[in-house]
């Protein structure tokens, strides 16, 4: 079993190096990340790749595989190389050793059920001036992008969770505990509805007037280290995803860390994801002190 899946693992592999673009019957995964690299002028050198076994049922000739698959890219771009890093969860199933099939479990996107309730202003609340780290903003990013920091709370979709730990990080400062509608917080083990979810963190950066607070700009070579960018991927006006800009390309344009999708140095357009549409928006938001 091992040594099939490992078989078919490789043979992958081999199709991110960028001289394979021409050849037939990519790897999907292979294909979209290849079409993207080209589009910016860049090429996938090396990569490697790593599967952890999850889960293994077995049911006579019958094997049900649950593993994570960790990829490594040394990307090449106008002369200069960075690594970016992604997982995936995938589910293989073998009949007497053999793969019959083997995909990518897409992460459930939260359709969330709350009303969209404005951000309240909170005027009141401390003023008080502080500055947003975005160096410790970015080293939470990358301490914690394919892990959970034991100290919160995890959730099977968590990546506004991590968005906000690292806003925290950076030294954000939280307001409008205890109502769940109002305000960016944690507290005694209860939190905001901007905290965890990614349409509502999304209404409080464009609404927020007083403690964490942030100016959306027009295109994402405007942000920096430590901004965030909110994803509609189907384009209805629910954004379902959040990033958080650790780095630039040679062209200046945002790499992302995320969890959910976990991934490292991605470019930020996202067009070489399984979520990708057509119709998919973005919103640029810069982190104000």
């Amino acid at each position: 079993m091992q040594r099939s899946l490992q078989e078919l693992f490789e043979k992958r592999i081999h199709q991110f190096v960028s001289d394979t673009e021409g050849q037939r019957n990519l790897y999907p995964k292979a294909e979209r990340k290849l079409a993207s690299l080209s589009n910016r002028s860049a090429e996938i050198v090396k990569v490697k790749a790593a599967g952890n076994i999850i889960e293994k049922i077995e049911k006579g000739k019958d094997e049900t595989v649950h593993y994570i698959a960790h990829f490594q890219y040394l990307i090449k771009q106008k002369g200069s190389l960075y690594l970016e890093e992604e997982t995936e969860m995938r589910l293989a199933k073998l009949y007497n050793g053999e793969v019959i099939s083997d995909e990518e479990i897409t992460p459930v996107q939260n359709r969330e059920n709350h009303p969209d309730i404005p951000i309240e202003t909170e005027d009141s609340v401390d003023r008080a001036s502080y500055q947003y780290d975005r160096l410790k903003a970015v080293q939470y990013a990358e301490r914690w992008w394919n892990s959970y920091n034991p100290a919160y709370k995890k959730f099977e979709n968590n990546c506004t969770n991590y968005i906000s730990q690292c806003l925290r990080a950076g030294g954000a400062p939280m307001r409008g505990y205890p109502h769940r509608a109002s305000g960016w917080w944690l507290q005694n083990n209860n939190w905001s509805y901007s905290w965890t979810m990614a349409h509502s963190l999304k209404l409080y950066l464009a609404n927020s007037t007083s403690g964490l607070r942030a100016k959306e700009v027009s295109s994402p070579d405007q942000l920096l280290l430590g901004d965030v960018i909110c994803y509609d991927f189907e384009g209805d006006g629910r954004f379902n995803h959040n990033t958080m800009v650790t780095g630039k390309d040679a062209y200046g344009m945002p790499l992302v860390n995320a969890n959910t999708y976990n991934s490292r140095m991605r470019y930020w357009a996202y067009e070489d994801s399984s979520a990708y549409t057509p119709n998919i928006k973005y919103k640029f938001f810069s982190i104000l002190d």
